[in-house]
């Protein structure tokens, strides 16, 4: 063997060495702690987990009754929407969902669902197909009312959504994916959430872990009683994102039900103003004099706020007997109160707060 080859066979060797015996090759550069042969006072080897002896176990709810209660008044709604492309007219087929309300067959969705559609169809759990009518639709609060010609239909029992709390369990039910109706359980995240959705901000949302996928929009998430306590409308969709779908909450949907069945559209006062929330960062950057409340950032010409010389850069603190934090708080007090009806703002303008009293008017059609 010649020498050239022994110095790179040592070479090899010594590497090998390294690979296998890593440790101990940086041992000079981390010298191991002296060795005792004393017991370390603290430890204990007895100790066990407290929940293995202490805590008792805690059995899941039954879901199963709560689904069979809901289920038969879920429907599934496709729709069919014509649009027209470069090579002419076609016709696109939708999935979502919906609930039945009463038994004469009025069913509660999603405006987003039947919004343009040229035809509707219901199923019920029983396998009947129906088609069915738009009695009125509600572009910002996201809810439609349609109806199908039946009699006798099982209805779901309305419940009231200021009773949940966060981690409550709560059932979506719907359309997932439009290959029929299907359950997923999950927990109340948060409550009275504002979520901006294609330039329209819903308000008093619930977020909910329960899987909402496409077609289950409209759907009803239900309380543990079997009762509506929200309608399944949007769904955070982002790479890495889970557990983040949200429902109309049933007392927001329970004003606005009523004026789409009886009048076929949804009454709202108008302010006229759009509006941006302060925080504290908005307020450092914008050098405002505050640090919550609505920056006002574009006022229509005639609206109320302009009549009653409101201007963009004014921040409202206050509406009527409401503190307003940001966009929500606003768009709530300003939707809970009448056509027509007087109400008193205080803003803040430069260093000074000041206050007026506008009339509200019917908020033109979008």
């Amino acid at each position: 063997m010649s020498v050239k080859t022994k110095h790179i066979l040592a070479i090899c060797m010594l590497v090998a060495v390294a690979f296998v015996t890593g440790c101990s090759f940086l041992s000079p550069l981390f010298p191991a702690s002296p060795q005792s042969d004393k017991t370390i006072a603290h430890t204990n080897p007895d100790w066990t987990f407290p929940s293995e002896n202490e805590l008792p176990s805690v059995a899941l709810p039954d879901f199963r009754p709560v689904i069979a209660k809901v289920m038969p008044s879920v429907v599934s709604v496709t729709t069919e929407t014509v649009f027209s492309g470069f090579f002419g007219q076609y016709t696109q087929r939708a999935a979502g969902s919906g609930v039945i309300i009463d038994s004469d067959g009025y069913v509660v969705t999603n405006n987003h669902v039947v919004e343009g559609a040229r035809t509707i169809y219901v199923e019920l759990t029983d396998g009947r197909i129906f088609s069915a009518n738009i009695v009125g639709t509600d572009p910002l609060s996201d809810l439609a009312v349609i109806k199908i010609d039946a009699r006798g239909l099982p209805h779901a029992d309305w419940g009231d959504s200021s009773l949940l709390s966060v981690g409550e369990w709560v059932i979506a039910i719907g359309n997932a994916l439009g290959e029929g109706i299907t359950a997923s359980e999950g927990i109340v995240s948060r409550l009275n959430v504002s979520v901006e959705v294609q330039g329209n901000t819903l308000c008093g949302l619930i977020q909910t872990t329960a899987a909402i996928n496409p077609g289950n929009s409209g759907g009803p998430l239900v309380n543990m009683a079997g009762e509506v306590v929200g309608i399944t409308s949007v769904k955070m969709a982002a790479l890495g994102v889970e557990g983040m779908g949200y429902a109309i909450s049933s007392n927001e949907a329970k004003y606005i039900i009523p004026d789409l069945i009886r009048h076929g559209r949804v009454t709202y006062p108008w302010l006229g103003v759009g509006v941006y929330t302060v925080d504290p960062y908005v307020a450092k950057t914008r050098d405002l004099p505050v640090e919550r409340g609505a920056l006002i950032v574009e006022i229509a010409r005639g609206s109320p706020a302009d009549v009653t010389g409101l201007q963009v850069g004014d921040v409202i603190i206050r509406f009527k007997d409401k503190q307003i934090n940001n966009v929500a708080d606003l768009i709530q007090a300003i939707r809970s109160s009448q056509v027509g009806e007087e109400v008193e703002i205080t803003f803040v303008r430069g260093k000074s707060t000041n206050t007026v009293v506008a009339r509200l008017i019917e908020r033109p059609s979008i």
